[in-house]
């Protein structure tokens, strides 16, 4: 029954943690790198593990659709920042930095959902040894 209100109060309580720890990664990698390089480099890694997990889902299933929803709604939704990319662009003081702001954040970004799509593929293509049988 996932309609209960319980259930519900659950896995808003989930996504708020995954949203305190994507909030949280993302300030402290903003302390160790410049505000572009910071915002560029959360924007990339959490578009690469949006496309993982969206992609994992499709091929494999085995992450959860709650643990999903919490990892990308809550986690991954705090940690990348759009917001503060586009706020960046509009403040950027020369057009050559306007145009590498936009192309790195969208075009690392969807290289990074790519990447992780491949990956997805390489889980679910990936078969264990066969074990069994004695060997001498």
């Amino acid at each position: 029954m996932t309609d209960h209100p319980l259930v519900r109060l659950e896995t808003l309580a989930l996504i708020a943690i995954g949203g305190f720890a994507g909030a949280n990664l993302r300030f402290f990698t903003a302390g160790l790198f410049s505000d572009v390089l910071a915002v560029l480099l959360v924007n990339v890694v959490g578009s690469f593990l949006l496309g993982f997990v969206v992609y994992e889902a499709q091929y494999v299933g085995v992450v959860d659709r709650k643990a999903r929803l919490v990892f990308t709604t809550g986690f991954l939704s705090s940690l990348t920042t759009y917001s503060t990319f586009a706020v960046q662009t509009a403040l950027a003081a020369r057009p050559w930095l306007l145009v590498g702001i936009v192309v790195a954040n969208y075009g690392l970004g969807f290289t990074g959902v790519l990447a992780g799509r491949e990956l997805a593929r390489k889980v679910r293509d990936w078969r264990p040894a066969p074990t069994g049988g004695e060997t001498a």
